[in-house]
């Protein structure tokens, strides 16, 4: 018996079955995505705040601002990332139907990068003219 296989089943033994080695990683893409969406929302939030109803030039050079527009990026990303790892774990445990499984998993990772790339085009367009 290997060390720390006592809290296996004997069928989980017979068969092999184990950790994934897989969800680990996700489990800390998640929370680092959370950890990293926290400053960059209240970031967020001030600066909109800060913007309300300033002309559209104020809003565009706020946007070229080097620092603004590499935390609006910065933002883009997490948040796209997040949301996707965030669903991809509900769908994971809650479809049982693997052909559906399959095509919500591919559905919703294809939105978030096509969502994200738009948005990330938005800002790159607004910080470059």
């Amino acid at each position: 018996m290997t060390p720390g296989s006592e809290m296996r089943s004997v069928l989980g033994r017979v068969r092999g079955l184990g950790s994934a080695k897989e969800g680990v990683a996700h489990w800390w893409a998640q929370r680092l995505t959370a950890v990293a969406l926290v400053p960059l929302c209240l970031w967020f939030v001030a600066s909109v705040i800060g913007l309300i109803g300033a002309p559209y030039p104020v809003f565009v050079a706020w946007a070229r601002n080097p620092i603004d527009a590499v935390l609006l990026v910065l933002l883009i990303v997490a948040t796209f990332h997040h949301a996707q790892l965030g669903l991809q774990v509900v769908i994971e445990d809650y479809v049982h139907h693997e052909p559906t499984k399959l095509a919500s998993l591919l559905l919703i990772k294809g939105a978030a990068l096509f969502l994200g790339l738009v948005s990330l085009w938005a800002v790159v367009r607004l910080a470059f003219g």
